[in-house]
């Protein structure tokens, strides 16, 4: 299997398809891709509501605690297990991608039993009011990061109607576990009620997810594929994590120099451009795919193809900001209430962020596509660390608004290194493919 520095197998094509039934095949997909991500956005949404409004401030808090804990895990989990899937087995022979998606299916389902027993230990050790929320998470995890391998082995295999599917069972195995897990009386014990029904609905989701695929996980090779994909995998556990991490050091370091009032305009300023967030991140379920089947199919198209995706999410994030200067103070209050005020003031910066982080997700998809991991995580670091850097330097410079247009700089400056790190590649890419010539 390729790496870095070599040169993937191409497949011959062999489906008899032409251009214009490629292109509209990968319109399906991407398709599939943004409602797939609709529906678990808004799975999540309602969770987050419904949570909030049954638990009460603190209570909520503590189950959020649980939530972003299942979110780096996540992150783990698919930078080790599901990204060297998408990038390795998309547009292969079903037996091979049946083969990989069982070991990638069982390495998720390890790393959730693994980390999910060291939730159960710490969760017993400290006890009190956030002890058996994490008890209960150990519990789940498995049941969790099972259900999101699925989605991306169906999105490898170009079948995204599965995925969403996949979620949409989810979504409704929530509705009764929910409302009978807001019947436990008592903080502590209705925290760890909501945390084992949202796993028990996952845990549906992802039995199910077996039917659909006809494949069970191998836990039993989840070493194996550690140990094939590590020169990947580790790269992106590093990158995924990394990425994570800069957002909640900018988050907390805003709440220290300037004020928790600042973490609370800068979230309203998302949740004013949450709706193409959750498109970039439908798009970024399969972009990584196609890119992988475009490099397969058409090599030389590769770079066009990264230029017209970043370039049109970029586009996409500026009409959307444009769109939300024209909204009249009162819909905005009539969203985000006293946070209005302070949000509007972040649009401009926030959607020039968006921008260049969409523009610069073109590159990423490409540089993945490439097996390029050493490059991609040189980008993501980099990138991580302006984040970091311009959020907080702004932040100490001018408060909120320097904070805002500090990072929307970094994300420039990342996105600019992205295209020069997959420009590199392509070149290598390039000259790795054309037979070496000996001259007598």
């Amino acid at each position: 299997m390729p790496t870095e520095g070599e040169k993937p197998t191409t497949p011959a094509d062999g489906d008899g398809t032409t251009p214009r039934t490629g292109k509209r095949a990968m319109v399906g997909r991407l398709s599939w891709g943004l409602a797939d991500q609709a529906a678990s956005s808004m799975t999540n949404f309602a969770v987050g509501i419904y949570v909030a409004r049954s638990l009460g401030l603190s209570a909520f808090g503590v189950f959020s605690l649980a939530w972003l804990t299942y979110g780096v895990v996540l992150n783990v989990a698919r930078g080790l297990a599901t990204d060297p899937l998408v990038v390795r087995f998309s547009g292969v022979p079903e037996a091979s991608w049946r083969a990989a998606a069982a070991r990638s299916s069982g390495a998720a389902l390890g790393v959730g039993t693994a980390v999910g027993a060291v939730c159960l230990l710490v969760g017993l050790g400290v006890g009190g009011r956030v002890g058996p929320a994490f008890v209960c998470l150990g519990v789940v995890l498995p049941a969790l990061l099972l259900q999101d391998a699925w989605r991306f082995a169906f999105f490898a295999a170009g079948q995204g109607r599965k995925a969403f599917v996949n979620d949409v069972v989810w979504g409704v195995a929530l509705v009764p576990a929910m409302v009978l897990a807001a019947r436990v009386d008592g903080g502590v014990d209705s925290v760890a009620a909501f945390v084992l029904a949202w796993g028990a609905a996952a845990a549906v989701a992802a039995v199910f997810g077996c039917f659909q695929s006809g494949i069970r996980p191998r836990v039993t090779q989840a070493r194996e594929w550690l140990r094939e994909q590590r020169d990947l995998g580790y790269r992106y556990l590093v990158e995924n994590v990394s990425l994570s991490g800069a957002g909640q050091l900018r988050a907390y370091g805003l709440g220290a120099i300037v004020g928790v009032g600042a973490v609370g305009a800068v979230r309203g300023a998302e949740l004013l451009l949450g709706p193409f967030l959750a498109l970039l991140m439908g798009l970024s379920l399969v972009t990584v795919a196609e890119a992988a089947r475009v490099l397969r199919r058409a090599p030389d198209r590769l770079g066009t193809f990264c230029l017209l995706l970043g370039g049109g999410q970029a586009v996409a994030a500026l009409l959307w900001g444009g769109a939300l200067l024209l909204l009249p103070d009162r819909a905005g209050e009539f969203v985000l209430g006293d946070v209005w005020p302070s949000a509007s003031e972040l649009i401009v910066p926030a959607t020039l962020a968006v921008a260049g982080a969409g523009l610069g997700s073109g590159a990423a998809a490409g540089l993945r596509a490439l097996a390029a991991a050493r490059r991609s995580l040189r980008c993501q670091l980099f990138a991580s660390a302006c984040y970091v850097g311009g959020g907080l330097g702004g932040a100490a410079a001018a408060g909120t608004i320097g904070s805002a247009w500090g990072v929307a700089a970094a994300t420039a400056c990342g996105s600019a290194v992205w295209w020069l790190q997959l420009r590199s590649a392509l070149r290598e890419h390039h000259r790795l493919s054309i037979p070496e010539v000996r001259t007598p």
